[in-house]
């Protein structure tokens, strides 16, 4: 069979997905199952995968939903504990006090953050932390997702301490034995210094196309969710965030040059928030008095907005009094339990994650495959969760009977959000588990882009970030679009005659912003929001950030390895495009205030 048509049948689970979820708007939960069917069948009657490795990646997809359902719970388990407690109201009126525009405060929460806690913990963590907290703050349902997701792409890369990195692409490259010779010829004896070499280049291009993303978080969230409908009020704010957008990449970009890939996100977004909101407080950068913006009331808000539990959120009790740094603790206990576990010097991951650890469960060659399952509950940020929200008990005085609430209220929330996850991940399972069928095709993922490389020739750098981006997608983890691609970037890197190391780069950044529209992560960002069901709408809502990204570092990167033929070459001029774009609309939107 042609690559093409390989690439093309490839290709037929993800169309269902644009089909059913984002075009017909059905629900996850109606829409994952037929995609799930689609690729199991293509897996077994064209790639004729053997059944029991298809049933054995289709169970293993169920025991990772069941992970990420455990995560969720810990979220919303922790989030109806706050309000349970009065803690959600302290922590608005907090932030009331910093600013009541909406605006700052989406690019605090969502972009600094959730750096942090993308850099402490990664795998979608952020949307369980920030996501649910702006939910609390009164923000709509569907507007925190949306802002959870687009900052889904700077910090990724660098997610829990430099994973999609040290893992990713570590795995990817050294599955080729002439990759470590390849790594001495650029002057590298140590092969972690060539993961940090890489791991510059990737932070570079972060650094660069990051610059726009809280402003793009902005209007995003007031064009779909103002009551003006326009693009305009969050353009107006650009002074802050593009002061907010340094204050994270700079930082991050130095760390990742000097002290490597395990820190960039999460220093880069704890000192972010150091600098901004102290800036804030001291009124920098911020919008008159006659500027502020708000959501319109919530009894204007249209339904597919809301979550289940925002009537709720809305209404915690104002009778209850904490003080702000109480009502904060337990997502401080949050953040330093993510960060102690994961600091690689303290070395708590091989007692707590791996196989020799203290609890481990797994099930190794499921039905006689190559397939192996395992959950160190230990490690789970939704153990974190669930032990901080029983700390919370006692940081905040609650009472048994307020607990046993906001417990009944979790599982509540939870179970809508299993039927979709209980098909979203075995289908991605079942999608990456493709190879080694008796027609000895490639995995459907490396078939698709062999096709897409085949046709775009030496202008492949713009699409590498695209395919990076598919990766994350359909896996919902920028480590395994790493895993899945790297070795296949570097080899058509040098195929088209450029430096492969960039193409590599290219592939991480690319997979980094595939996060934005992962079918996954907005399910269970859904979930923990109580907003099941409207997954398709959150994701046409985040397109245009992806194709921004994914454009825009494509863009980049292919300027960079065609440096020899000048800057007017085609990649800086679409950078150019884009940024003057960029420029345009901020001069259009802001030139009626001053």
């Amino acid at each position: 069979m042609s690559i093409a048509t390989l690439a093309l049948l490839s290709l037929l689970p993800i169309i269902s997905v644009a089909i059913f979820l984002v075009m017909m708007r059905w629900p996850a939960s109606r829409a994952m199952p037929i995609a799930y069917v689609v690729a199991f069948v293509l897996a077994l009657f064209i790639w004729q995968v053997p059944l029991n490795k298809l049933l054995a990646a289709s169970v293993n997809g169920l025991i990772v939903a069941g992970t990420l359902i455990y995560i969720i719970f810990g979220a919303i388990l922790l989030l109806n504990t706050l309000q349970q407690s009065g803690a959600i109201q302290t922590i608005r009126k907090g932030f009331s006090d910093i600013t009541p525009d909406r605006r700052i405060q989406v690019i605090i929460i969502a972009w600094l953050f959730g750096s942090f806690i993308e850099g402490s913990a990664g795998f979608g963590t952020p949307a369980a932390v920030a996501v649910p907290l702006m939910v609390g703050l009164g923000f709509p349902a569907m507007a925190a997702v949306v802002a959870g997701m687009i900052i889904q792409s700077t910090p990724v890369s660098f997610g829990a301490m430099g994973t999609p990195i040290l893992v990713g692409i570590n795995t990817g490259l050294s599955a080729d034995p002439d990759m470590a010779a390849y790594a001495l010829s650029r002057g590298y004896a140590e092969w972690d210094d060539f993961l940090a070499f890489i791991a510059t280049k990737v932070a570079l291009i972060h650094a660069l196309a990051g610059t726009f993303i809280p402003l793009m978080v902005t209007a995003v969230m007031t064009r779909f969710f103002g009551k003006e409908r326009s693009f305009a009020a969050g353009f107006r704010v650009w002074k802050f965030a593009l002061f907010a957008a340094f204050a994270m990449t700079i930082p991050y970009f130095l760390v990742a040059t000097f002290l490597g890939p395990e820190f960039p996100s999460m220093f880069g977004g704890m000192i972010g928030l150091a600098i901004v909101v102290t800036t804030a407080k001291a009124g920098f950068l911020m919008p008159r008095e006659d500027q502020l913006w708000d959501f319109d009331d919530q009894s204007q808000w249209e339904s597919e907005w809301t979550g289940n539990f925002q009537a709720e959120l809305s209404a915690t009790d104002e009778s209850k009094s904490l003080g702000l740094i109480r009502a904060w603790s337990p997502y401080l206990f949050v953040a330093g339990l993510l960060v102690l576990t994961r600091f690689p010097y303290l070395n708590l991951e091989q007692f707590l994650r791996h196989s020799n650890g203290f609890i481990t469960w797994s099930w190794p060659q499921i039905f006689g495959s190559d397939i192996s399952a395992s959950f160190q509950p230990l490690w789970s940020p939704g153990t974190i969760f669930i032990i901080v929200s029983l700390i919370t008990i006692l940081l905040h005085g609650l009472k048994g009977s307020e607990y046993k609430v906001a417990v009944g209220k979790s599982f509540k929330t939870l179970l809508p959000a299993s039927t979709a996850l209980v098909f979203t991940v075995p289908m991605v399972q079942v999608f990456i588990n493709s190879s080694g069928g008796a027609a000895g095709y490639e995995q459907m993922p490396i078939a698709l882009a062999e096709g897409v490389a085949n046709l775009a020739g030496s202008a492949w750098p713009f699409f590498s970030t695209f395919i990076g981006g598919l990766g994350a997608f359909v896996a919902g983890s920028n480590t395994v679009s790493n895993m899945m691609f790297s070795l296949f970037q570097f080899g058509v890197g040098e195929r088209i005659l450029v430096d492969p190391t960039w193409i590599v780069a290219l592939q991480a950044v690319g997979g980094a912003s595939g996060n934005i529209i992962c079918v996954h992560n907005v399910v269970a960002a859904s979930a923990v929001a109580g907003l099941v069901g409207k997954e398709g709408a959150v994701i046409r809502k985040t397109l245009l950030p992806f194709a921004y990204y994914a454009l825009m570092t494509g863009a980049i990167g292919y300027g960079i390895v065609n440096m020899g033929t000048g800057v007017l070459n085609a990649g800086f001029i679409v950078v150019a495009a884009i940024v003057a774009t960029m420029c345009y609309f901020i001069f259009k939107f802001s030139s009626d205030t001053s």
